[in-house]
């Protein structure tokens, strides 16, 4: 009888044991959200935004660090004027980094 007593007492810390560690994983879960995966998708939602928003003649800045003026955009690539010889590079949407280039709508 007394060895049913001591094994329903570990049965019981066990299963109590088992709550806090599922608590406290859903507890480490919850604050990688907050901390890290909800501000990264709220970063590249401004991003794309950003990429969606520039015209023609906006200045910008590439994620290779080239600083030119938009010459032109199609669907997918954008033509950047660099330079004082006024040459040409096209690049992919995706690698513009920055608008230099202040818009009215812009209060940020």
């Amino acid at each position: 009888m007394l060895d049913m007593l001591l094994f329903s007492s570990d049965s019981t810390s066990s299963t109590a044991s088992m709550w806090s560690s599922l608590i406290m994983l859903v507890v480490i879960i919850v604050i990688f959200y907050f901390l890290i995966i909800r501000p990264q998708r709220k970063q590249e939602k401004e991003e794309k935004a950003m990429r969606e928003a520039i015209e023609v003649g906006d200045e910008v800045v590439t994620n290779g660090g080239i600083v030119g003026i938009i010459f032109s955009i199609k669907d997918d690539t954008v033509v950047i004027e660099t330079g004082s010889d006024r040459s040409k590079i096209r690049v992919m949407k995706w690698a513009i980094a920055k608008n230099l280039t202040v818009h009215d709508g812009d209060e940020k």
